[in-house]
């Protein structure tokens, strides 16, 4: 079935690769495209948690392969293209959501290995990703690479600096490949969901109640719609609200 013949899934046929795909909002994303159609490569650290997305995306009638890889290993990343290419001969969907909060405090007492894990996993394996998958995004008719990033860029926040400084990096990254591809079929956009009820925010706002943040499935609406054949956006940032 082509994508866009059902209503009711109009990923039908195509094929999306979600990072950080175990928990949040990863694993709302993967099962809202599985929901319309698309089968979900699922990457993420925890075998557990891939497992329990397995079976969420099963009891909705979906289908996906499991990775259970760490993003900040490139080699694991290329091999994982190679793959791609050998069973589907391309990448409809690219989400790379995988991301970490590194340490809140001076830009200064940030540690070398925090700040090498903040930009290796932050910025360094969506270039991976980009690097890797380029060739199969362009063999989609209609190739769709989606980025998460945090409003944390809008203005530079005291002690945000590890996290800050990996996601200015990041949207730099995806706004260069959106004007790479722009005559091509394939769209790069950038979410900022804002604050959600993730294991992220409770880590950096430990106080805060989190009924009062909208759920990760609230949210995984917007990276649907930028997923989709008809998205005609390129190089923006979305914010959820």
């Amino acid at each position: 079935m082509s994508a866009g013949t059902n209503a009711d899934q109009p990923l039908a046929g195509r094929v999306a690769l979600v990072t950080g795909a175990s928990r949040g909002i990863g694993a709302a994303v993967a099962q809202r495209l599985a929901r319309a159609g698309a089968h979900i490569i699922a990457v993420a650290r925890t075998q557990g948690g891939l497992e329990a997305l397995d079976d969420a995306i099963r009891a909705l009638g979906g289908s996906a392969t499991l990775v259970p890889m760490d993003v900040r290993d490139g080699a694991a990343i290329d091999r994982l293209g190679g793959a791609v290419a050998e069973r589907w001969k391309k990448l409809d969907i690219l989400v790379g959501n995988a991301g970490i909060l590194g340490m809140l405090g001076p830009i200064s007492h940030i540690s070398p290995k925090v700040w090498d894990d903040l930009l290796a996993t932050n910025i360094t394996a969506n270039w991976r990703l980009l690097r890797s998958f380029d060739a199969l995004l362009r063999a989609s008719d209609a190739g769709r690479v989606i980025f998460v990033t945090s409003g944390v860029t809008r203005e530079a926040r005291a002690y945000w600096g590890g996290y800050g400084v990996t996601k200015a990096a990041l949207e730099y990254l995806a706004k260069t490949y959106a004007a790479e591809v722009a005559k091509t079929s394939v769209r790069v956009n950038l979410i900022n969901p804002g604050a959600t009820r993730t294991a992220m925010r409770a880590q950096a706002m430990p106080g805060e109640n989190p009924k009062t943040l909208p759920a990760p499935e609230e949210v995984a609406a917007l990276f649907l719609e930028l997923a989709l054949p008809s998205c005609t956006a390129n190089g923006e940032i979305f914010n959820y609200r």
